[in-house]
């Protein structure tokens, strides 16, 4: 069986690692062989990058330069990890991908769709995920959950308006791509949540015809 891209995507506060572990053993018990990633970073290049774009001291950092610089990260990942793994016919569990960009550097700071869909094109080799789990809450939610994480990064300590943002493009790329996207109710507690991505990953697991 060919190795497929699962990706995790969310606002802040969602519950991404909680998650993706859940996750990674769960294709682990079918007998798949997983690699687990994230973005920004996944590789020591990209783990660089990550701690310039989460530096709560570069406030004043561009949008541009914001997306060029996840853009470099993510073309690090995809040559160094996403592709080689799945040209062994691994599987790669990545918390965020490209979908983030549209939401964040796209929605979040209004950069231009068409210029995101062209980096994808050629820093991330057009690669796109086979199956995107979004968790899905309100702002406020999500926000009041991240505060008790410790200090907060440049990203976390934008506006409720920003993550409004953020949100709505997420949604809308779940709108607009329903046979990728399995929208997650992330508001609910932790044991509902997990059990509604068991239920969306196992039901893709049984069209793709990989035994429980």
């Amino acid at each position: 069986m060919k190795g497929r891209l699962i990706t995790l995507e969310g606002g802040e506060g969602a519950g991404k690692s909680t998650v993706l572990e859940a996750l990674r053993a769960t294709l682990a018990v079918r007998g798949l062989d997983v690699v687990v990633t994230r973005e920004p970073g996944g590789t020591p290049a990209g783990e660089a990058i990550r701690r310039v774009l989460l530096d709560p001291e570069l406030k004043g950092l561009a949008a541009e330069t914001e997306l060029l610089l996840m853009f470099a990260s993510r073309a690090q990942l995809v040559r160094d990890v996403v592709q080689p793994a799945l040209a062994a016919g691994r599987w790669v569990l990545s918390d965020r991908f490209t979908d983030a960009s549209f939401a964040y550097q796209g929605g979040g700071r209004g950069q231009p769709p068409a210029r995101i869909a062209d980096l994808e094109r050629w820093a991330a080799s057009d690669l796109r995920p086979d199956l995107t789990l979004l968790l899905d809450l309100p702002v406020a939610d999500g926000m009041k959950r991240a505060s008790g994480r410790g200090a907060a990064d440049r990203i976390e300590q934008e506006s409720a308006e920003f993550f409004e943002r953020v949100r709505n493009a997420y949604r809308k790329r779940a709108q607009d791509q329903p046979e990728r996207f399995r929208v997650i109710d992330a508001s609910r507690p932790l044991a509902e949540v997990l059990e509604q991505v068991q239920a969306a990953l196992g039901a893709w697991l049984a069209e793709l015809g990989v035994a429980p």
